[in-house]
């Protein structure tokens, strides 16, 4: 079975989005400040269509952590966070542009029916509103013999996290402090349900802690 593979960049003080998120500024009050760290790699750059770019400790991390996915999940916000229903006549496409870096199916966890939009490259978002188990057993059928990568936000992730669906977890923890807004582990619980710290990669912007179930 595909295993369920997580990743994210937290700050120091827990959190993975700034408060105040909205449309116009869907990270939040600082959130950008987490993601610093992996612009400048080559990895992350030629994902999504540029050229150059930094080699350094977090460049086999990251190709890592895009090797063997076959599909993703991810929550509304993450996809693109109008709330409430979807404008039947325009619906909007998300923040991901018209060729979205994934080329892959990725199921979007929401409480508003929508069909499956279909954008460049291969990327087929499809609309689940059946709850989590629901969308990875969909997610699991489209990776075939691939591995799932569960996305974020926050929302969604403490869900598989609490329901102990989660096989490895990589927090990218970065120095700095945003004192509000979205903490991942809210209501999780104190053990993360079987999952231990195998590796820890340390750089002056970044330390990633990656976690595996025993």
């Amino acid at each position: 079975m595909s295993r369920v593979r997580f990743k994210i960049s937290m700050s120091l003080d827990g959190f993975v989005a700034g408060p105040k998120q909205s449309v116009e500024n869907p990270l939040g009050i600082g959130g950008m400040r987490l993601h610093q760290w992996v612009f400048p790699l080559k990895v992350w750059r030629s994902m999504h269509g540029l050229e150059d770019g930094e080699v350094n400790e977090s460049t086999t991390v990251v190709a890592e952590s895009l090797a063997n996915i076959g599909a993703t999940i991810m929550g509304r916000n993450m996809f693109g966070g109008h709330p409430g229903p979807w404008n039947a006549k325009e619906p909007w496409n998300g923040w991901w542009g018209n060729n979205p870096p994934f080329h892959h199916p990725v199921f979007v966890l929401t409480h508003q029916a929508r069909a499956p939009l279909e954008l460049e490259g291969g990327t087929i978002f499809t609309f689940v509103t059946d709850g989590i188990r629901v969308a990875l057993e969909r997610a699991r059928q489209a990776a075939g013999e691939m591995d799932v990568s569960l996305a974020g936000g926050a929302n969604v992730s403490q869900q598989y996290l609490t329901a102990g669906l989660v096989d490895e977890m990589e927090i990218s923890l970065v120095p700095t402090l945003l004192g509000d807004g979205e903490r991942l582990f809210d209501g999780v619980g104190d053990d993360l349900y079987g999952l231990e710290l195998v590796r820890t990669v340390a750089t002056p912007t970044v330390t990633h802690l990656k976690f595996t179930r025993r």
